[in-house]
């Protein structure tokens, strides 16, 4: 099967509708799939509900789908940063699903893993509960939480092999590991691809046969959310 891609858009292509759902990976700007949104962008499919654990910040990561009107939904757990984002949600032209952290994480986790739902205490008593099973558990209540399935999966590694056996960079695997799981079909960028037996295989966070196509992304720019200097003195 082959599995690397010239660019973005050739690994994409075959793969994007209208109204589709895509996981996307990252953690804040750190380790978001910047080439594949891009080329999402360009591509122009909306009606998009996507599920990542930010929308990025104003013109960054996936705060450029949003400017461009390509998104529909978002399942969410933060969304501090993006001023479109927070006009478009106000204004009742974004559907928006907010989601704690560490649910969305395993709402994805366990989609991947086939799991339909799951219940959890996070959310107990709070508006995250509204409309949702309580189930009592050894004199506790819990919520029913759906696990996560996408059309699509967007994420971005540090180091890859030709055979798509990939590694993250610290934060960077927070979201993009679970992610990658919970697409019916996962596309990576990577900022290096190696040859197959040069990864040792103790360190590998995400196998192979997770991953259906892959591009190298390289080079990229560190983006900063806040930049804090000190004062001269």
């Amino acid at each position: 099967m082959r599995k690397l891609y010239p660019d973005a858009a050739a690994a994409l292509e075959g793969l994007l509708h209208d109204g589709m759902s895509i996981c996307a990976g990252g953690f804040g700007l750190c380790g978001i799939p910047e080439r594949l949104i891009d080329a999402i962008r360009d591509a122009g499919t909306k009606d998009l509900t996507i599920a990542s654990n930010n929308a990025g910040i104003d013109g960054e990561g996936l705060g450029k789908l949003l400017r461009t009107r390509q998104v529909k939904k978002m399942i969410s757990s933060y969304v501090g940063e993006n001023k479109e984002f927070e006009r478009q949600y106000l204004a009742g032209e974004l559907e928006v699903e907010f989601c704690p952290q560490g649910t969305l994480a395993e709402r994805c986790r366990a989609g991947g893993a086939g799991i339909p739902g799951f219940y959890t205490k996070t959310g107990v008593g709070t508006l995250v509960a509204e409309g949702k099973e309580v189930k009592n558990f050894d004199g506790e209540d819990y919520i029913l939480e759906r696990g996560i399935r996408a059309d699509l999966a967007i994420i971005k590694g540090w180091k890859a092999d030709e055979s798509g056996n990939l590694i993250f960079r610290k934060t960077a695997r927070n979201f993009n590991q679970p992610m990658a799981t919970a697409g019916k079909v996962c596309v990576a960028e990577v900022e290096e691809i190696v040859p197959v037996g040069s990864l040792d295989p103790d360190c590998i966070h995400l196998p192979g046969i997770y991953v259906q196509r892959l591009i190298l992304g390289a080079p990229y720019d560190k983006k900063i959310e806040f930049r804090t200097v000190r004062e001269a003195a």
